[in-house]
């Protein structure tokens, strides 16, 4: 019976020394922290990159990798997000992924300033040729200028990988070159081909990198993961630079400031209009718009307020909406502009029909009261409803909205008792007449 019971202790202990072991090792092992950075190059990407590095600074990682997919973005944001990798004290890996996802424009000089560079299956990078902040062809000097300045910018991050990963870098910006995951393999542009983070994390055990002047070998055998997501505030603004939400916000905030003109005294319509109109101008204020549109759309909104004020019956809203539709278009829709930072043509139609429709609307409400007799007095009861408050056979009191009156029940009428439903049908002098209704 003892040694049963030195066997079980022994057999408990190696147990608990074992499960210690275990959480130690994986308190202790390598960390990789892993982003999903997925949509457009803007303000609030560098503000998610910028977290998730100081992150991995304080968590001691072995690696940071960015799972990038990206259309491109704004050209200044992908230099201050550059700038953040450059100087990172922990080594970062920009993985472009997943399957079919793209690093264009600014992504591509973004993933070529990783300390490693890789591309999941049947993606494509390139296409970096920059656009005006007014989405228009840049003018020739101009455009030769910053076209220069992103080929030294470039040159300074990939000539560490061969001549031909430079020329191919270059021509991504000159000629707005694109290629795919293997092309840019083959040039030397990029270091793996990898078909899912954790075969990145293998291909990157024992890789050679330069953090800040400081050569290291990665070490992500038996490596821990982590997910860093975006914040809510950040998918938040992120979301406010889609085009097409900002043109909704702009319209929907316009169009509820001037409701709040027309009918001042609530505040709902004004003050939610104001809120709408703030986030427009944030969203726009980083977009590449034209804001000669905002003339058009100004216009517009000038002839829904007139066809208000002096009927033209449909004309004035049939110009404000076409004059609607050109501003928008003008706007968000420059030529040059790039594709995902245009606004949908057909939500652009449809709001500015619905927004003609709403303004005809009101002008059919506002022409039938002009039309309607005008009632005063006594008169200005009949087809009002109220309560019985008392009644006996064919006469008692009514409560008629806040005053209570002396009423008689009509011919056609049922039987009325104290509590019951009564519609005003004629006035003889003080006295209502009422039926049930």
């Amino acid at each position: 019976m003892k040694t049963k019971r030195i066997l079980l202790f022994l057999l408990v202990g190696l147990t608990v020394l074992q499960s210690a072991f275990a959480v130690s090792a994986q308190n202790g092992g390598p960390l990789a922290i892993i982003m999903t950075a997925e949509g457009p190059i803007m303000p609030p990407m560098y503000e998610y990159i910028k977290r998730g590095i100081q992150t991995a600074e304080r968590e001691n990682a072995e690696v940071l990798v960015i799972e990038l997919n990206t259309p491109g973005g704004n050209v200044s944001t992908m230099s201050e997000i550059i700038e953040l990798i450059g100087n990172s004290e922990v080594p970062i890996v920009i993985y472009v992924s997943p399957r079919d996802a793209q690093a264009a424009s600014a992504g591509a000089l973004i993933t070529m300033a990783g300390d490693v560079a890789a591309m999941a299956p049947r993606t494509v990078i390139g296409a970096a040729s920059p656009v005006s902040g007014s989405g228009g062809d840049i003018e020739s000097t101009m455009e030769r200028k910053i076209k220069e300045d992103m080929k030294a910018k470039v040159r300074a991050l990939v000539e560490r990988r061969g001549e031909e990963a430079t020329l191919l870098a270059e021509a991504m910006i000159e000629d707005a070159v694109a290629v795919t995951a293997n092309e840019a393999l083959d040039a030397g542009l990029i270091d793996f081909v990898a078909d899912d983070t954790e075969d990145l994390l293998q291909l990157l055990h024992g890789v050679t990198v330069d953090v800040r002047g400081e050569t290291r070998a990665l070490n992500t055998e038996d490596v821990q993961t982590r997910p860093l997501e975006m914040s809510f505030i950040e998918e938040f603004l992120l979301l406010l630079t889609d085009p097409n939400i900002a043109f909704l916000l702009l319209a929907i905030g316009v169009q509820a400031v001037l409701i709040e003109l027309s009918s001042p005294g609530g505040w709902f319509a004004g003050f939610l209009g104001a809120v709408f109109l703030v986030l427009a101008i944030y969203g726009m204020g980083v977009l590449p718009i034209n804001w000669f549109g905002l003339i058009f759309m100004a216009i517009a909104f000038v002839l829904f307020i007139l066809e208000i004020k002096t009927p033209t019956y449909g004309a004035l809203t049939t110009a404000g909406v076409a004059s609607f539709i050109i501003g928008a278009l003008v706007l968000f829709n420059s030529p040059g502009t790039p594709q995902f930072q245009r606004v949908s043509v057909p939500l652009v139609i449809g709001m500015g029909i619905f927004l003609g429709a709403l303004s005809f609307i009101v002008i059919m409400f506002a022409i039938r009261a002009q039309r309607a007799p005008v009632r005063i007095g006594m008169e200005s009861m009949l087809g009002k409803t109220g309560t019985a408050i008392m009644f006996q056979r064919s006469a008692g009191q009514v409560q008629v909205g806040s005053e209570q009156w002396s009423a008689e029940k009509s011919a056609d009428s049922e039987a009325i008792r104290k509590g019951d439903s009564v519609e005003v049908v004629e006035v003889r002098g003080l006295r209502l007449v009422v039926r049930k209704k």
